[in-house]
């Protein structure tokens, strides 16, 4: 057999159907600005830590969107709540206070 160096991934298909819509609920009635986000990334472009570690508020909320809980949670562990995101969202979404709320639901 030829090695011509592809793998077969396994599907990252994601079953919306099965995934916990209560909790994203739940944060859209505490903080309805998470609604307002259009995924441009100026977020995560402008992020200083985004730099050296996986950090992006979009990416997190997107996975929250899907059910991803513990990956939304991994891209904002590193977050050092600057602000600089909040400072360049075209939608104006106080993503520092956005990110504390996440926090709060979803604990760790």
């Amino acid at each position: 057999m030829i090695d011509f160096g592809f793998t077969v991934s396994p599907s990252s298909r994601i079953n919306l159907d099965k995934c916990d819509k209560k909790s994203f609920s739940a944060l859209a009635a505490l903080e309805p600005d998470v609604l307002k986000c259009m995924a441009c990334g100026s977020c995560s472009a402008s992020c200083t830590a985004a730099h050296f570690e996986p950090t992006s508020v979009r990416r997190a909320i997107l996975s929250l969107q899907n059910g991803q809980v513990e990956q939304a949670l991994d891209l904002l562990k590193s977050c050092m709540l600057c602000g600089k995101c909040t400072m360049v969202c075209p939608r104006g979404i106080n993503t520092r206070h956005l990110i504390i709320s996440i926090q709060k639901i979803y604990g760790k």
